[in-house]
């Protein structure tokens, strides 16, 4: 607590978007220490700058709710008081305009995370925030008194507040390595295991696949499962397939993949053409040309297209014009298995919704608040994770606001 007693004294465990915007919301009323367990903050921020910062979507609101499932009843007052417009103008605000791509998604004008991370610390350092770095959190003392390891030694701060803002299990190197969980379990937080989201799956590749195809992307297809289809494009991976197309329907797949071990998703590689007319086409008379040359120049098909094909395809599918269409149409890809955490975009799973109060706040622990990818909610890529993330954090800071000056 403050010496002097006369502001309240908080601590906010995780410096990534969740924790600095609940800094940022509570920096004006209350003595505001954040603490991370990396040398420098925003880690896994500055990440995903790498791939542009992904800062939101520009869709329709209603839209923009549905992408977080069954969370997003608990979610919507947060996103509502800000949305992505705001995101928006908080971030043009700290010097960094943005723009609206193709798909919806809202990026930086510079496609950098650093200029917006510099700002937004040195706005929060002129605020009066604290932050202490290689500091990690070990939980309460029988006391109730923060305690942490540094490089100095243990050490111990009371708090009259405290945002949990740890982040999930996903690339564990940069900070977030779910290991709160205990923590809250022990103190009988129910915890949903952390899973897998956004992420690649395993396929049993042969050896002339992977050494051809890996890292290779496969563009203009459209993905089927359990009733949803999608045009877009995936990469090989050495181990399976990734990118944007698979991670959304990741949390379907995985959830089938948990339920009966393996799963058949099936991959349309000329989405734009008629079943019957590819048919067709693959009947006509190639005479000298080899199969390669005839689906090159009858289809378009090609490449790693082409090699897919190979993989899948037994000799009669291959020489039979009606059933290679069907299987062009729906290349069938057994997956065996979500890529590891350590891997992953995101994690699903978490602090189960129903033990955080309307504020945030931790029903079994007062005073103690929850935000970002710690609670159980998943939602696609997109801008959505990042979007939720800032909502989230600025709705625990505004709940432990309320908690301070009603006690």
């Amino acid at each position: 607590m403050s010496d002097s007693h006369l502001r309240p004294w908080v601590a906010i465990i995780g410096s990534g978007p969740a924790g600095l915007a609940a800094a940022e919301t509570l920096a004006a009323d209350a003595e505001v220490h954040v603490f991370d367990v990396m040398p420098s903050p925003g880690r896994k921020f500055l990440l995903a700058g790498k791939s542009g910062l992904n800062l939101t979507h520009a869709e329709d609101f209603e839209l923009f709710l549905g992408r977080f499932g069954r969370a997003h009843t608990i979610l919507e007052p947060a996103l509502r008081n800000f949305p992505p417009e705001a995101i928006r103008e908080w971030a043009a605000a700290l010097g960094t305009e943005t723009f609206v791509g193709s798909s919806g998604r809202v990026f930086p004008t510079a496609m950098k995370a650093s200029p917006l991370l510099r700002a937004w610390l040195a706005r929060l350092r002129e605020g009066g925030v604290t932050l202490h770095t290689r500091h990690r959190w070990q939980g309460w003392n029988a006391e109730g008194v923060l305690v942490f390891d540094t490089p100095d030694g243990v050490r111990k701060f009371s708090a009259d507040a405290t945002v949990l803002a740890l982040g999930g299990a996903s690339w564990p190197r940069l900070g977030s390595d779910g290991s709160w969980a205990a923590l809250l379990a022990d103190r009988g937080v129910r915890i949903s295991p952390l899973r897998p989201a956004n992420c690649g799956f395993d396929v049993q590749w042969s050896a002339h696949l992977r050494e051809r195809c890996a890292g290779l992307p496969v563009k203009s297809v459209a993905l089927s499962f359990g009733g949803q289809s999608l045009r877009g494009e995936f990469v090989i991976s050495a181990n399976g397939i990734e990118g944007s197309a698979v991670y959304a329907l990741s949390a379907a797949l995985r959830d089938a993949i948990e339920a009966q071990d393996v799963v058949r998703l099936e991959i349309d590689l000329l989405p734009g053409r008629n079943p019957e007319q590819l048919a067709a086409a693959l009947s006509r008379p190639r005479g000298k040309a080899t199969l390669a040359s005839h689906l090159r120049k009858v289809a378009g098909i090609d490449g790693v297209k082409a090699t897919l094909l190979r993989e899948t395809a037994d000799a009669a599918t291959l020489a039979d014009p009606a059933r290679l269409a069907e299987h062009i149409k729906a290349l069938p890809l057994v997956l065996t298995g979500a890529r590891p955490l350590v891997e992953v975009i995101s994690t699903a799973g978490g602090v189960v919704l129903d033990e955080i109060d309307a504020q945030f706040m931790l029903r079994r622990l007062p005073g103690v608040f929850v935000a970002g990818e710690m609670l159980d909610w998943e939602a696609p890529t997109g801008g959505y994770l990042l979007s939720a993330c800032l909502a989230t954090g600025r709705a625990a800071g505004s709940g432990a606001l309320c908690f301070l000056k009603g006690r």
